[in-house]
């Protein structure tokens, strides 16, 4: 594959998890030749941070941001955003739609130019009580509800059709997280100039049981995305439970986005 061929993916993961959910998709992604960089977001995964001295979203997404500042003016990624990781890759749509060629959402909050962010995640509570996250812990930290997800959480919900394996690591691997809630009421909304102007795809998955698919697809409708896929019998960690099929859809979209 020639340098022209090569596209960069970027992989952003969800609430609570890190750059290690990627570990199976992103060695498949590569041995087509393709560049890919799985970043931790702040107090994610292996970075330093605490999530109690992660003030904003903006904060949280700061690895992701200055990842695409460093890039050089003429590259082009392709931002993929798994579950709250839709909200980190649509921040940097806003900020940095030059850079990106195809934002992929999977399974993932995807928010719209029409209400501030926080509205996806409002209507997200207001639909499937807080009594669904089981075992979770919650916190309240200044301005900020902070979240430890449950074992049980885990095993029925996050993992429910991955190997033993990858639950443990989930088990192991799970940190303190934030929805960012407050701060995300009262920030801007999301612009149609910047944000709407990248191209946007999501895959659904099918079996997902932490962002039921019946929502998965309201959001679509709500955001207005027309590229739409769905992995079929999918949990909500599709990089794991189903590797094969999510490399290929994000493959298809690329080479139907990325031009």
């Amino acid at each position: 594959m020639n340098q022209k061929q090569q596209k960069h993916f970027v992989l952003v993961h969800g609430v609570c998890l890190g750059a290690w959910t990627w570990y199976k998709l992103k060695p498949q992604l590569e041995s087509t030749g393709h560049k890919v960089t799985a970043l931790d977001l702040a107090a994610c995964g292996i970075n330093t941070h605490k999530i109690e001295d992660v003030h904003t979203f903006a904060e949280y997404a700061k690895p992701l941001l200055e990842f695409l500042a460093s890039l050089e003016s003429n590259e082009k990624v392709i931002l993929v955003g798994h579950s709250f990781g839709g909200m980190s890759i649509a921040l940097a749509m806003e900020k940095f739609p030059v850079k990106i060629a195809v934002g992929i959402f999977i399974a993932a909050f995807i928010p719209d130019t029409l209400h501030q962010p926080s509205y996806v995640l409002e209507q997200n509570i207001e639909r499937y009580p807080m009594s669904g996250w089981l075992d979770t812990e919650f916190f309240f930290y200044e301005s900020k509800m902070v979240v430890l997800p449950g074992l049980k959480l885990l095993s029925t919900k996050f993992f429910s059709q991955c190997s033993t394996q990858d639950l443990e690591l989930g088990k192991i691997l799970r940190r303190k997280g934030s929805l960012f809630m407050e701060d995300l009421s009262q920030v801007d909304n999301l612009s149609k100039e910047r944000y709407e102007s990248v191209p946007r795809a999501y895959i659904v998955a099918d079996e997902d049981l932490t962002i039921p698919v019946e929502f998965q697809e309201w959001m679509i409708q709500n955001a207005g995305i027309d590229v739409v896929k769905v992995i079929n019998g999918s949990d909500h960690m599709p990089m794991l439970s189903k590797t094969q099929e999510l490399c290929l859809f994000l493959l298809e979209i690329a080479n139907k986005c990325a031009i």
